[in-house]
């Protein structure tokens, strides 16, 4: 729409009426129903501007149509009477308009510039085409699903909109050898994107590019080298599975299956796992799963909602050295750790005496877990034993806490359940731990030695 126009002191009369309809597709359809088409002419017809640019048009009365005055004439731009002042006459048939500074056409098909008779009929119509030259395309990324396929996309510009229709056209070929082809279906994976379902050739490089075109001149990106073996990418991992630990507060246990798109090729797998607390949207990514399709995430919080995703990176397909393309994200899977059984969690009397120093065997398992945490939340490393330990600290402290809230609250003795006789407590023998509980040969007095003792079998 052209800027830098002068305003008119005051609105000029409304145009009479004229067919809408006909007005928006004039510059698709022609002269609209009702006009008295090839009685004036618009010179030039259709021009195509640049953004900032002038143009000077005239409207030229043709002689077999008496009694249309020139000076009786008037313009429209997209059905929106232009002011008085930006057009002149020329002689008695000619009425010229002058636009200035003029901005990128509001409509893809062209803007439409009318020349009216006095009366509001058309007397003809011309399209306005104003806007830029197409940028050279960039960041071309491609993938591949099932190694059969290729489906790329691409950013238009730094400037992107060019105010003109613009085509882009994929275009590839082999490396070293064959011609040049195009891709056919566009918009397959949103904007700016073309999908090639078939007919593509393994353990061969491809080039691909992209050629933009308008009215106002073309543009081509550079060059993408790329094998179909080094672009593959899966679907997420299905049957993500989240679930608890036992009793332990701290952890949960996540499972999922390998995407079956790939399973019928030479390929290995590499995974990522991230997670969120219910009220956060700060993800932890867990890096180092390899290619298992289990892992045990540790250090969370007690009695707290978790959601899951998992990803997965196929690399390795045919003996290819470079990995491929990581997928989407999995569906989020939620779960929640169980809650901390630790007196006065509930609001109930506070126990007394809680243990400043918990004493060398606390202070090494608590060395042990920071470890863990840090450097093994994946790894092949088997913690059966550590569950059993952890299993009877846990029991332990429980049955200590207990004691004290009696001793701390004799008010409520009759409300709280009678202990358990045999609680197994590092202060009572190890005759009298309940028969559910493992079973060592001798009770070992650090994690060092708990860990060279071996799992219980």
């Amino acid at each position: 729409m052209p800027a830098g126009r002068p305003r008119p002191a005051a609105p000029g009369p409304p145009a009479p009426p004229a067919p809408l309809l006909g007005l928006l597709l004039l510059c698709a359809l022609g002269a609209p129903p009702g006009s008295r088409a090839h009685t004036a002419i618009i010179s030039p017809q259709d021009p195509t501007l640049l953004v900032g640019s002038s143009l000077q048009v005239t409207c030229s009365v043709l002689g077999e149509a008496p009694g249309t005055p020139a000076e009786g004439l008037y313009w429209t731009l997209n059905g929106r009477r232009l002011p008085a002042d930006l057009s002149r006459l020329l002689n008695g048939s000619t009425l010229a308009l002058v636009l200035s500074n003029l901005n990128g056409s509001q409509q893809q098909s062209g803007d439409n510039l009318v020349c009216h008779a006095p009366d509001g009929s058309i007397l003809a119509g011309s399209c306005l085409y104003v806007g830029l030259p197409p940028e050279k395309p960039f960041n071309i990324s491609c993938w591949s699903r099932n190694m059969r396929d290729l489906t790329c996309h691409w950013s238009p510009g730094t400037r992107g909109e060019t105010f003109l229709p613009t085509n882009y056209s994929l275009k590839y070929k082999l490396r070293w050898y064959g011609q040049d082809n195009t891709c056919q279906e566009y918009h397959a994976a949103g904007p700016h994107s073309c999908h090639i379902p078939r007919d593509l050739a393994l353990f061969t490089p491809y080039e691909i590019w992209v050629e933009a075109t308008n009215r106002l001149g073309s543009a081509r990106s550079d060059v993408l080298t790329l094998d179909i073996l080094d672009v593959v990418t899966t679907d997420p991992p299905p049957d993500v599975h989240v679930s608890r630990v036992g009793g332990l507060e701290d952890q949960l246990s996540v499972r999922w299956v390998s995407p079956p798109a790939l399973k019928d090729f030479l390929f290995q797998a590499k995974y990522q796992i991230r997670y969120r607390v219910e009220d956060s949207v700060d993800w932890k990514v867990v890096d180092d799963v390899s290619n298992q399709t289990s892992c045990r995430l540790a250090g969370l919080k007690p009695g707290t909602v978790y959601f899951v995703q998992v990803r997965c990176n196929p690399f390795g397909i045919y003996g290819s050295k470079r990995a491929g393309i990581w997928s989407e994200w999995s569906h989020p899977t939620a779960a929640s750790t169980p809650r901390s059984e630790r007196a006065g969690a509930g609001g109930g009397c506070e126990a007394r005496g809680a243990e400043a120093g918990a004493g060398p065997v606390r202070r090494e398992l608590k060395q042990f877990l920071g470890w863990l945490k840090k450097h093994a939340y994946c790894s092949n490393l088997s913690l059966r034993l550590y569950d059993q330990w952890r299993a009877w600290m846990q029991k332990a402290s429980k049955g200590r806490q207990q004691h004290r809230a009696r001793a701390a609250c004799p008010r409520a003795e009759g409300a709280r359940r009678e202990l358990q006789p045999h609680i197994w407590d590092p202060v009572y023998p190890l005759s009298r731990a309940p028969p559910d509980e493992p079973q060592l040969a001798e009770k070992p007095r650090s994690l060092g030695a708990l860990l060279l003792a071996g799992p219980s079998r």
